[in-house]
């Protein structure tokens, strides 16, 4: 585990911290509504709740909310292994895939439980000069526990001056 994982989860379970972390490296994310429900080591969260401001013409979740909502849940994840990693990691997401199965209404939890398989991809990246990719899965959840959305997501890590 990266030995900066804790301070990086303190920043991300303090609201007013979270908040202002948001803002500053994800601003489009602090202005649809995205919370952490849930953060540590093995699983993240995130919390979006439909608003006239990140709804459709057809009164549910615009999906680009849906999918930076579904984003998040993986990539605070990943960017709590390689926060403040020397050297440092890039991350980048390389490739999208999305399965839209119900309306999304109401408060949706998107949650990614791969952060075991994120920390084991950032070691092999800091290994290997090539870098390493990770695919992983974000489930999205309506109140009720149905499904609203699947995102699978490809990410590349890369340490820099190797």
């Amino acid at each position: 585990m990266n030995p900066h994982f804790p301070a990086f989860k303190r920043i991300i379970t303090n609201p007013v911290l979270f908040k202002f972390f948001v803002f500053q490296k994800l601003s489009s994310a602090f202005w649809a509504g995205l919370s952490i429900a849930h953060f540590d080591e093995k699983s993240c969260g995130v919390r979006v709740k439909l608003s006239w401001f990140n709804q459709n013409p057809f009164r549910s979740m615009y999906f680009a909310v849906e999918a930076m909502a579904a984003e998040m849940s993986c990539g605070m994840l990943a960017f709590g292994q390689v926060y403040k990693r020397q050297p440092a990691v890039s991350m980048l997401v390389e490739k999208l895939e999305a399965k839209f199965i119900k309306k999304a209404t109401g408060v949706i939890i998107f949650t990614c439980e791969d952060g075991e398989a994120l920390r084991d991809t950032v070691n092999e990246a800091l290994a290997n000069p090539a870098g390493s990719k990770l695919q992983v899965t974000s489930i999205g959840r309506n109140q009720a526990g149905e499904i609203v959305a699947e995102f699978v997501f490809t990410w590349t890590f890369k340490a820099k001056n190797l």
